[in-house]
């Protein structure tokens, strides 16, 4: 609370002018004086018949402000304690400011603070505030025309006081209720980052997981996919994201290199869903994994999903995992994959580098061209003849056959196990 009557400065005469003397101020300081006296024994009256006071402050919060009608019914008792103490703080800060003014700052402080943890809207808080401020300023008006109407325009001289009071009391609370709300706002964030962290890492617990599904806003049954996305910086990120994200519930987990989201499929949804994750963002890599049923095996959609984007090549765009499954057998297995690629491949070992690249690229454009010489042939620049001759030179080198369906597939890995070896 400030002073009632601010003290003044001492008035000096002016400089160069000695003949020029202040004018004396012993009526200014009567009359304040006499409005200070006022105003005390209008407040000793309110602080006696405080408990009126606050029935009717918490009637006019009911008529006047919707969030506290909801709050009153909630819990009466509380609210009626929580104005009645802050009323008498208040008052006693028009009678003693300066004993008085911690206490009142703490339980605004704490009201104010209180209230963002109730989700009490601030505006709501703020109009209670300042709606209290002019009951109290009433009140006293209305007590000093009872008792000696002829003091109430005394009143005036100290009216600015007791606003400011009420506007200071304003400040500190909504600070309080500011800085509640970024602590609370920082909580639940944390928790959940951490609750979807566990989720994609597969260590969240069944205890968890309707916490989980409440804080994500998203069904604990439900068909699910995880999106990894990489970018080389936050705008190419963010336009992969918000790619994957059209048209979709999906719940983003950023981390350090990758970021995850969670997605949430419909019943109905195809094996090839988010089609906007195809549009190519420069430098953004993304994977999808395969659905998964429920949240709690949504840690075995992340491995899918971070498999699928390890066979993105670096220069960006799109894998799924449903379309590259025998390529994921390989990612899966690195070290099975490259003893399959040197044993179906490695008889080309002591040819020249060129020209054993140059074999190995016909026979991955011919298994592409689904074994058609002609389209491998224009996909090469070369003859079809060109190209069978090659496949046959393979045959001879390597011992097998391509009309062999075993040594098919274990040629179709190979291949599939040196590209991803090589990105």
């Amino acid at each position: 609370m400030q002073y009632a009557v601010r003290p003044r400065a001492a008035v000096r005469p002016a400089p160069f002018v000695p003949a020029v003397r202040p004018r004396p101020r012993r009526g200014r300081s009567l009359i304040d004086a006499d409005a200070l006296d006022v105003l005390h024994r209008a407040a000793r009256v309110l602080l006696d018949d405080l408990a009126d006071l606050t029935d009717r402050l918490v009637v006019a919060l009911q008529e006047q402000e919707p969030a506290y009608r909801a709050t009153v019914d909630h819990d009466s008792g509380a609210t009626w304690q929580e104005v009645h103490r802050s009323l008498r703080h208040s008052v006693a800060s028009l009678l003693d400011p300066r004993a008085s003014r911690e206490a009142a700052r703490r339980c605004s402080w704490k009201i104010g603070a209180t209230r963002a943890e109730q989700g009490l809207p601030l505006d709501a808080l703020l109009h209670a505030f300042r709606l209290g401020g002019s009951m109290v300023w009433q009140a006293l008006v209305e007590e000093t025309s009872r008792t000696a109407p002829e003091d109430v325009r005394l009143l005036v001289h100290v009216a600015a006081d007791v606003w400011n009071f009420v506007d200071e009391h304003c400040t500190l609370v909504a600070d309080a209720y500011r800085q509640t709300e970024r602590r609370l706002a920082w909580r639940r964030e944390n928790r959940l980052r951490m609750l979807a962290g566990a989720l994609l890492d597969g260590s969240s617990r069944i205890a968890d997981l309707p916490e989980t599904a409440q804080a994500l806003e998203l069904p604990e049954q439900g068909r699910y996919v995880v999106v990894a996305v990489a970018a080389a910086g936050p705008a190419d990120g963010a336009a992969a994201r918000a790619a994957v994200a059209r048209d979709a519930r999906v719940h983003w987990h950023t981390g350090v290199d990758v970021d995850h989201g969670i997605v949430l499929l419909g019943d109905d949804d195809p094996e090839r869903c988010l089609p906007g994750a195809d549009d190519p963002v420069p430098g953004a890599r993304v994977g999808i994994g395969t659905a998964v049923a429920g949240l709690a095996a949504v840690g075995d959609a992340r491995r899918l999903a971070d498999t699928a984007l390890r066979m993105c090549p670096p220069s960006g765009g799109t894998v799924r995992l449903t379309e590259h499954l025998p390529a994921a057998l390989v990612m899966a297995a690195p070290e099975l994959g490259q003893a399959l690629a040197d044993r179906v491949l490695g008889p080309l070992a002591p040819l020249e580098p060129a020209d054993a690249e140059v074999l190995l690229e016909t026979l991955e454009a011919w298994l592409e061209c689904d074994g058609s010489a002609q389209r491998a042939g224009e996909r090469l620049y070369c003859h079809r003849n060109t190209v069978l001759n090659r496949l046959r030179r393979y045959e001879q080198l390597t011992g097998r056959s391509l009309t062999r369906p075993v040594d098919m597939v274990e040629i179709s890995l190979a291949l599939t196990a040196r590209r991803l070896r090589a990105q």
